[in-house]
């Protein structure tokens, strides 16, 4: 076994030293989003996976996808090394596709105990691009879940997120850097937060599963209070009640799905000024709650301006102002 991972980190050192040959900036960086399907499948996270051609790295909080699972295992037969880490707190959720790809021979282990929960949910194809997504491989959620998939090719943000799978991969210790527009729990991903909501000056739109972090939340209804249009969907508005009477009361709007076996607002999304030249976007893992903020393994990317951001935030705000329209006053 640990000649087998030794043997892995050598190709994926290798991998790195590509990035460096072939590297791409900030500013010729590519950066696509995309909504969840709302059907069985998810054909753009598939292509993406089936596009390696010589290393995949995936942390995934739960793997439950006949389809991505055959891919992996597929790749790893025509010569891809696969790695793979699963949050080891669901291992029944995960313990089908964890123990189809150890049988296939693809290195996959379970989570470090460092963190409460192992919640990222990533994915980078040879080392040279990376999706970041708010949602799991759980199909059998894809056709009411609302989700977001961020696409990077920037060099730095790409080799941050490979150091930090491969300290995860081997169960050890990394502080995690930001590259050019990441943010990370429980490193960051608080002040990083409220770096977006706190420069909003026009409008601030929120979409989130969880609305509980305190911090986060003040400083969202702090910017309602001066003036910006805040808007936020949560998925059951019922369990945070004295949060969106603290945001409405500072005269922000709050919708939201209540309904368990309806549509499910399962993303993880800002977006500060939309439209304007100084416009943020944010995707990633990271509920708005202490214990994803604090204590969890998380991953998220903020981007700026109309220029790099503009396609991510087109995506999540022609999504969020559907299930805006379509939500139930909270």
């Amino acid at each position: 076994m640990l000649s087998k991972l030794l043997g892995r980190a050598g190709v994926a050192l290798a991998a790195g030293a590509t990035v460096v040959a072939t590297a791409v900036p900030a500013n010729a960086a590519s950066y696509t989003a995309f909504a969840f399907s709302l059907s069985s499948s998810e054909p753009t996270i598939y292509d993406f996976i089936n596009s390696a051609t010589s290393s995949l790295d995936m942390t995934m909080y739960e793997l439950e996808d006949t389809t991505a699972v055959n891919d992996l295992i597929a790749l790893e037969n025509k010569g891809v090394t696969v790695r793979v880490v699963l949050d080891r707190q669901h291992t029944s959720a995960n313990n089908s596709a964890y123990t189809s790809l150890t049988n296939a021979g693809v290195g996959v282990v379970w989570s470090s105990s460092s963190f409460v929960y192992t919640h990222q949910k990533t994915i980078t194809v040879d080392a040279t691009k990376s999706l970041v997504l708010t949602g799991n491989l759980t199909s059998q959620y894809y056709a009411t879940g609302r989700d977001y998939g961020v696409f990077t090719d920037d060099t730095r943000d790409v080799a941050a997120i490979e150091k930090v799978f491969a300290a995860d991969y081997a169960g050890t210790s990394v502080t995690p850097t930001d590259g050019d527009h990441l943010l990370w729990s429980p490193t960051d991903s608080r002040s990083r937060l409220l770096s977006v909501i706190n420069a909003a000056t026009k409008t601030l739109d929120v979409e989130e599963l969880e609305f509980s972090d305190s911090t986060v939340v003040d400083a969202i209804a702090a910017r309602a209070e001066a003036g910006v249009k805040v808007r936020v969907v949560l998925e059951t508005p019922g369990d945070y009640s004295s949060e969106v009477s603290e945001i409405e009361d500072a005269g922000g709007t709050v919708v939201g799905y209540s309904d368990p076996d309806g549509f499910y607002i399962h993303a993880k999304a800002m977006v500060a000024d939309y439209g304007l030249s100084t416009q943020e976007v944010e995707a990633g893992s990271m509920n708005i709650s202490s214990n994803s903020l604090s204590s969890n393994r998380e991953l998220g990317i903020i981007l700026t301006g109309t220029g790099v951001a503009q396609s991510v935030a087109t995506t999540i705000e022609t999504t969020f102002a559907s299930d805006y329209s379509g939500g139930t006053a909270a």
